[in-house]
C-alpha cells in the first residue's frame, strides 16, 4: 500500500435505502443485532452489584425505567430516527459520517476529521471485550444449576473463542445462512421468556413513566448517577445498526427493531426485575427466568447467539479496517475476500489474531463477565457521543438545519451520551482503562500513518519534473526509447513525473516505448460508477497518466482497469507490462524535521512493513518490480 493516493472529492447524497423484504430483515437480525441482542445475559447483574447487591421494588422500578428511556432515547430515536438519514451512499459507520462532514484533510475541519478517527480507532476496543464479555455471560448460565461447572467456564469460554477466531479464515458465508434465523428464535425465546417473569409481578410496567428513573437517580445521588455505567451495557451495539447500514439497508434495520429487537429486549429485562422483585435470589435472572428443563438448551442458545454476536464485531473490524486502509489512514494489511459475491465477506489476518490475542487475554484476566463489564462501555459510550457530535455539524451542512433546531435535538443526545459516558469514567480503575488505551494506541498508529506519508508525498512532489522539463530532460542525455511497456505505480495525483520514473531512467538509460504513471485514487464515497472510473492523459507520446478510482468499499482491480483504459484508447501493451512499485526505506531527517523522532520510527516500522502492492491490486507476480529508495523524513 505504498503507492496509493488520497484525492478527496464530496458528491451530492442519494437517499439510498434497500426495500423491505423477509431475507433483508432475517440478514438485518444475524449481522446488525447481535451485541444489543445478547446484552440482557450481563446487563441486569452488572447493575445489581453497581448497587452493592441490595435490591427492592422501588430500585427494581428505577433501574428498567432507565433502561427502557435509554433504548429509547438513544437507539430508537437518536440511532433509527437520525443517525440513519446520513448515509455516505448507502454506507454508514463514523469513518462514513466524518467523510461527510470533513473528508480526511487536516487542514479544512482537524477538529473533526479527529473526532472521527478516534471514534473509529475505540470501536477497535470495544471489538476485544465484546467476544470475552458475551462468551463468557452465556456460558455462566450453567452456574445456575449447579456450582461444580463453575470452574470451567473461563477455560471452555477461551476454546470457544479460539476456535472462532480460527476459522475466520474460511469466511462467514455459510454461517451467514443461518444467523438470520437462530436470532429470530433467539428474540422469540428471550421474548417470551420476559412475559413468564412479567407475569409473576404486572406491577413492572409502570416502569415506563419515566419519573421512576429520575426519583431512583435523585434518591440515590452518586451511587445512582455511577449506576448509568451498568444501564450503559443494554445500549452496547447501538452503534452496529448505523455501522451495518450498508450491508443490510435502512429500512430493514428500521423494521426489525421496531417490530421484533425492542419488544422482545423490553419484555426481558422487565421479565427480569420482575423475577428479582417477585423471588429474590442469587444467579443471572436470565437464565432464572428459563424452567429447569429449558436452562441447558438457553446456555447452548446464548452461546449460539454471543458467537453470532461476536461475530458480527470481528468482521466489523475488518471492515472498519478496509475502510481507513483506503481513506488513507491505515497501511495495508493483507486482505482476503472470502466470497465471490458479497464485496463485505473478507479475512484480514493481522487484525484477526491481534483481536484473538488481546480477547482471550482479557478472558483470562477477568474471568467472569460480571468483571468484564467494568471495562465495557468506556469505548463505546466515546464513540456514541463523538457521533452525536459529528450529526451536529451534518444537521448544520448538509441538512442546512437552522442553529436552533440542529443544538436543540443533538443537544438531548449529547446530554444522554455524556452522561453514560462520564458514568463510565468512574470504571476505569475497574477496566475501563483497556479499551481506552487499545484505541488511543490504534488513534496514533492511523494519524501517525498519515502524516508521515504526506510527508513522503511532499517530498516526492519536490523531487518531480513537469512534462516539458522531463522531455527536454531527456533530450539532453540522449535517453533512447526501447520496446516494452513500463507501469508505475505513483501517490503523485498531478502531472508531475514521478521520481520514480526518473531514477529508473537515470539507472539504466533507456526509456520503454510506453510508460504509464498510474495513480490509484480512493474517494470519499463508497463505490464509484464505470463512466467515472478512469482518468487518461497523453502527456506526451508513449507516456500515460492513468488516475484509476475507486469508492472506499470497493475491492481494487488493477489489470482490469488497464484493459479498460485500452479500450479507451490508451496504447499499451498489457501482455508484456512490466509493473513497478517503490519499497522505500524511510529515515530521520535531522536537518528538516517533518515529524517528531518517534513518529518516524513508528511509520518507518509501518511503512516497511506494509503490505506489498502486488499482493493487494491483483498484479501479475511475476511481471511485478520493487524500486527501493531512501527517503528522510
Amino acid at each position: 500500500m505504498s503507492d496509493i493516493a488520497i484525492t478527496h472529492e464530496q458528491r451530492p447524497l442519494p437517499a439510498i435505502s434497500r426495500p423491505v423484504t423477509a431475507a433483508a430483515s432475517l440478514a438485518a437480525l444475524g449481522i446488525v443485532y447481535g451485541d444489543l441482542g445478547t446484552s440482557p445475559l450481563y446487563t441486569t447483574p452488572a447493575i445489581i452489584e453497581g448497587v452493592g447487591g441490595q435490591f427492592s421494588p422501588e430500585i427494581g422500578l428505577g433501574i428498567l425505567s432507565l433502561i427502557f428511556w435509554a433504548l429509547i432515547i438513544t437507539v430508537s430515536i437518536k440511532y433509527c430516527l437520525f443517525v440513519m438519514r446520513a448515509d455516505n451512499h448507502g454506507e454508514g459507520g463514523i469513518l462514513a459520517l466524518m467523510s461527510l462532514v470533513a473528508g480526511r484533510g487536516y487542514g479544512r475541519v482537524p477538529v473533526l476529521v479527529m473526532m472521527g478517527l478516534f471514534g473509529a480507532a475505540l470501536i477497535y476496543g470495544d471489538g476485544i471485550i465484546t467476544p470475552a464479555i458475551s462468551v463468557l455471560s452465556a456460558l455462566e448460565g450453567v452456574n445456575v444449576a449447579s456450582d461444580a461447572l463453575k470452574l470451567y467456564v473461563m477455560p471452555i469460554a477461551v476454546t470457544v473463542l479460539l476456535v472462532l477466531f480460527a476459522v475466520q479464515n474460511r469466511g462467514t458465508a455459510r454461517l451467514g445462512a443461518v444467523l438470520g434465523p437462530v436470532m429470530l428464535v433467539w428474540f422469540i425465546v428471550i421474548g417470551l421468556l420476559g412475559i413468564t417473569g412479567i407475569v409473576r409481578h404486572p406491577g413492572v410496567l409502570w416502569a415506563v413513566d419515566p419519573a421512576y428513573g429520575v426519583i431512583f437517580l435523585a434518591r440515590h445521588g452518586w451511587q445512582g448517577f455511577a449506576i448509568l455505567g451498568g444501564v450503559f451495557l443494554a445500549l452496547t451495539g447501538g452503534e452496529a445498526l448505523y455501522a451495518d447500514m450498508g450491508h443490510v439497508g435502512r429500512n430493514p434495520i428500521r423494521l426489525t427493531w421496531y417490530g421484533l429487537v425492542l419488544p422482545a429486549l423490553l419484555l426481558n429485562y422487565a421479565g427480569q426485575i420482575a423475577l428479582l422483585i417477585a423471588e429474590p435470589g442469587q444467579g443471572s435472572p436470565f437464565f432464572r427466568l428459563a424452567p429447569d428443563w429449558a436452562l441447558y438448551p438457553m446456555v447452548i442458545l446464548a452461546t449460539i447467539a454471543t458467537i453470532i454476536a461476536s461475530q458480527a464485531i470481528i468482521t466489523g473490524s475488518f471492515s472498519l479496517t478496509r475502510q481507513a486502509m483506503q481513506l488513507g489512514w491505515f497501511p495495508g494489511f493483507k486482505i482476503r475476500q472470502t466470497s465471490d459475491t458479497e464485496y463485505g465477506q473478507i479475512y484480514v489476518p493481522v487484525i484477526n489474531w491481534l483481536m484473538m490475542v488481546m480477547t482471550v487475554l482479557l478472558t483470562m484476566s477477568f474471568g467472569s463477565s460480571t468483571r468484564l463489564a467494568g471495562a465495557y462501555g468506556t469505548a463505546v459510550s466515546m464513540t456514541m457521543m463523538l457521533t452525536t457530535a459529528l450529526l451536529y455539524n451534518l444537521m448544520r451542512q448538509r441538512w442546512q438545519w437552522p442553529v436552533w433546531g440542529a443544538a436543540l435535538v443533538s443537544g438531548i443526545f449529547l446530554f444522554v451520551d455524556f452522561a453514560f459516558f462520564s458514568a463510565n469514567l468512574l470504571k476505569i480503575a475497574d477496566g475501563g482503562w483497556v479499551p481506552l488505551t487499545f484505541g488511543t494506541i490504534v488513534f496514533i498508529a492511523m494519524t501517525t500513518w498519515h502524516a508521515g506519508v504526506s510527508a513522503v508525498q511532499r517530498k516526492q512532489a519536490a523531487e518531480g519534473m513537469t512534462p516539458a522539463r522531463f522531455r527536454v530532460w531527456l533530450r539532453r542525455r540522449k535517453i533512447a526509447r526501447v520496446p516494452g511497456t513500463a507501469v508505475f505505480l505513483t501517490r503523485m495525483a498531478d502531472r508531475l513525473v514521478p521520481p520514480q520514473i526518473i531514477q529508473q531512467v537515470e539507472q539504466f538509460g533507456v526509456l520503454p516505448e510506453s510508460l504509464v504513471a498510474l495513480t490509484l485514487s480512493f474517494q470519499e464515497i463508497p463505490r464509484v460508477s464505470p463512466d467515472q472510473r478512469l482518468e487518461i492523459d497523453e502527456l506526451f507520446k508513449g507516456f500515460w497518466r492513468i488516475t484509476v478510482r475507486y469508492g472506499f468499499v470497493e475491492v481494487p482491480d488493477l489489470p482490469a482497469a488497464l484493459r479498460n483504459a485500452k479500450l479507451q484508447g490508451c496504447a499499451i501493451d498489457l501482455a508484456k507490462a512490466v509493473y513497478f512499485a517503490s519499497r522505500d526505506r524511510v529515515i530521520r531527517d535531522r536537518k528538516n524535521r517533518h515529524l517528531s523522532r518517534w513518529r518516524v520510527l513508528v511509520f518507518s516500522f509501518m511503512y516497511r512493513n506494509a503490505v506489498r502492492a502486488v499482493d493487494i491490486f491483483n498484479l501479475p507476480p511475476q511481471n511485478f518490480v520493487e524500486l527501493s529508495r531512501q527517503i528522510e523524513l
